[in-house]
C-alpha cells in the first residue's frame, strides 16, 4: 500500500469516526429533550403518549384538591381556550397558588391526565414562564398578562 492510500485511509476512517460520534450525540441530546406543549395542544392530541414533556399554563381557580394524609395534589392548568388535568404526589413550590402560572415536567397517563414529576412556580406575581406566556398569547390573541390570573 502507497502512503497515498493509507493517508486516504486514515481520512476515510476518521470521517466514519466523526460520523458515528455525531450520530451517538444527536441520538442522546434527541432523547433527553422535553418539549413544551400547552392544554390546547395536548386536547388537540399534539403531545407524546410515551416519552415526557412540559406543561404550562394557569391554574384554575378552584380546582386545586389535596389528597388527606398524603402529599399528592390534583389540579386544572388552563391557556384560556382548553384544560387539562394535572396530578403530582409531591412538595409543591411554596409560590404555587390558584390562578398563577407554572410549568409542570412529566408524562400524558393513558387516561389523559398530566402525571408530573415536577411542578416549577412562578418567581412573583408579575413574572410568567415565557412558554406559558406564548402559550396564552396564542391561544387568545387578547389576552394580557397583568400578575393576575383571568
Amino acid at each position: 500500500m502507497t502512503p497515498r492510500q493509507r493517508r486516504l485511509w486514515a481520512v476515510v476512517l476518521v470521517l466514519i469516526g466523526m460520523g458515528i460520534a455525531t450520530a451517538l450525540i444527536l441520538t442522546a441530546f434527541n432523547k433527553n429533550l422535553m418539549y413544551f406543549y400547552s392544554p390546547s395542544q395536548i386536547s388537540a392530541g399534539e403531545a407524546p403518549q410515551e416519552r415526557p414533556f412540559r406543561v404550562g399554563g394557569l391554574v384554575v381557580r378552584g380546582s386545586v384538591k389535596r389528597a388527606p394524609n398524603s402529599l399528592a395534589v390534583h389540579f386544572t392548568l388552563t391557556d384560556t381556550i382548553k384544560n387539562v388535568d394535572v396530578t403530582f404526589d409531591g412538595i409543591l413550590p411554596d409560590l404555587f397558588r390558584e390562578g398563577q402560572g407554572i410549568v409542570a415536567n412529566g408524562k400524558l397517563g393513558g387516561d389523559g391526565v398530566f402525571v408530573a414529576s415536577e411542578v416549577l412556580a412562578k418567581h412573583d406575581e408579575n413574572y410568567m414562564p415565557p412558554e406559558v406566556a406564548a402559550a396564552l398569547k396564542k391561544s387568545n390573541p387578547n389576552y394580557r398578562h397583568n400578575g393576575a390570573a383571568p
